[in-house]
Parts: structure tokens; C-alpha cells; sequence
């Protein structure tokens, strides 16, 4: 007798065992549970750990809160302006109604996929390439919203939206380096010819200055001189002012005559004499 109630005891026992074997689950931290009997939703959301369900009948779905970083596809389209471009993005997004996730959306993922792929061709068409290259910002907010209005009733919350690459074509790319080629060339002339309009304003300057003082240009003569010769050449050109040779021209001409003024008697003697007669003193 004690022998089959020891039995009995051990049976039970190891049904127990297997029972509870089948019937436990456990929820780690970054997830939620969602139980399911005989197909329909049962209660609330298992919180993370240890939890129990009935075998055979209960269903546990664990669905990830983490935020899931999504590649979308590389996309092909033509841009508002006709230009072929190639963009591929990346979908940031995670869980924050369970249930949603499980209940109304048959596969949440593959739906934020094709949405995600679906907006970014639909921006593309939208958006310049101009706006493709350098204002990603606002189309990363467009996309943003475009994906997050479906997702919000499939439990899913679009965290960030972000285009990652955009493909030209070569000779699309040809053109775009002549153009900034171009631009570069211009601006590098313009700042030329500022530079030497500057330059010009500086040596009208200088040539008025030293037009008021003659000893400026020999001392700027005298610069030069040095600053040619602390080259250590063998040869040395100086350059002569032309001031110079004309102070030289003036000192080399002889000084003119002094003119004799005529006296009273002087006068008196040339009405005397008759006319080609020669002068007598």
C-alpha cells in the first residue's frame, strides 16, 4: 500500500514536473509577451521574467522593444528636375504597443520595409537633386512622416529616418565637376582682378606721394639697390630716374651772357654816326 501511494506520489509528481516544464516561459528584460488562448488575446502583456502559460493552449508571442535599425533597399527614381538617381536610406523604429504589433499588422518588419521603400521613391520624385545633395535634413523629416503616419497602427514608432546615399550617374557627375570647375575659375578671376585694382589704387598712391617729395623716389632707388644686392649676383643693373638725368642736363647747360645796358653817351654817339659807318668807341 505504501509502495503504490509512493508510486502515485512520484507519478504526480513527474507529471507536475512535465506540467510545469511545458507551461513555463520567461520574458527577458527588452521584451514584452503577448499570450494568445485558443486564438484569441488573453489579458494583459506578460511583463519581463518568469511567467507561466497553459500548455497546449496558451500561445506566447514575445515581441522586441529595442530600437531595430532597418536598411531600406537602394531605390531608383527620376527627381522633380529629370535627373536619375539611385538613394538608398535607413529606418530607425521600434515597438511600443505590443499588442498593435501582434494583433493588427501580420508582419510588422516586412510592412515598415516596404513602407519605408515605398516613401523614398515617392520623395524622390518629389525633391530636386539640388535638395537630394544638400538639404537632406528636410527630407529626412518628410520621410519621417510618411512612414511614422501608417506605423502608428501597427504599434511602431519611427524614431529617425536617414538617407544615406545618393548614386549619379557618370556623366552627371562629369557635368557637376565642370560646373564647380567653372565656378572656381570665375571666382579665382574675380579675386584677381580685385587684387589688382587694389593694387593699382596703392601705386596711384604711392606716385602722387612721391611726385610731392622728389627724395622719396632716390630713397625707394636706394631700397631696391640693397635688396638687389643681398642676392650675392655678380651682376648688378641700377636703374637711373629720369629725374635724375634731367637735374644732370640742367647742371651741364653754360650759363647765359649778361646783357649790357646802354648809357647816355652810348646813345649819343650811334644817332651821330651815319649809317654804315661801323660803331667807334
Amino acid at each position: 500500500m505504501v509502495e503504490e501511494l509512493l508510486g502515485v506520489a512520484l507519478g504526480v509528481g513527474a507529471a507536475g514536473a512535465v506540467y510545469v516544464a511545458a507551461a513555463a516561459r520567461v520574458v527577458k528584460q527588452y521584451e514584452r509577451g503577448v499570450i494568445l488562448r485558443l486564438g484569441r488575446l488573453r489579458g494583459t502583456v506578460r511583463d519581463p521574467g518568469f511567467t507561466l502559460i497553459v500548455p497546449a493552449v496558451d500561445r506566447l508571442h514575445k515581441v522586441n522593444m529595442q530600437i531595430v535599425t532597418m536598411p531600406v533597399p537602394a531605390q531608383e527614381g527620376i527627381t522633380r528636375d529629370n535627373v536619375t538617381v539611385r538613394v538608398d536610406a535607413v529606418v530607425y523604429f521600434k515597438v511600443v504597443d505590443p499588442t498593435a504589433a501582434i494583433i493588427n499588422v501580420e508582419d510588422y518588419r516586412f510592412a515598415v520595409s516596404q513602407m519605408a521603400q515605398t516613401s523614398l521613391r515617392s520623395i524622390i520624385g518629389k525633391s530636386d537633386l539640388d535638395d537630394l545633395l544638400s538639404d537632406r535634413e528636410k527630407l529626412n523629416q518628410g520621410l519621417e512622416l510618411m512612414i511614422d503616419s501608417p506605423a502608428v497602427g501597427w504599434g511602431v514608432q519611427i524614431d529617425r529616418v536617414e538617407i544615406k546615399d545618393v548614386s549619379l550617374p557618370e556623366s552627371m557627375k562629369r557635368s557637376m565637376a565642370r560646373q564647380a570647375e567653372a565656378d572656381r575659375e570665375r571666382r579665382a578671376r574675380v579675386i584677381n582682378a580685385d587684387a589688382e585694382l587694389q593694387a593699382s589704387k596703392k601705386l596711384a598712391e604711392a606716385a602722387h606721394q612721391m611726385a610731392d617729395a622728389p627724395s622719396a623716389l632716390q630713397l625707394r632707388l636706394l631700397q631696391t639697390v640693397m635688396a638687389v644686392a643681398a642676392e650675392k649676383n655678380s651682376t648688378l643693373v641700377l636703374p637711373i630716374p629720369v629725374e635724375l638725368l634731367r637735374f644732370l642736363e640742367r647742371g651741364a647747360q653754360p650759363a647765359p651772357e649778361q646783357a649790357v645796358e646802354p648809357t647816355a653817351e652810348h646813345i649819343a654817339v650811334e644817332e651821330s654816326e651815319p649809317p654804315g659807318q661801323p660803331l667807334q668807341k
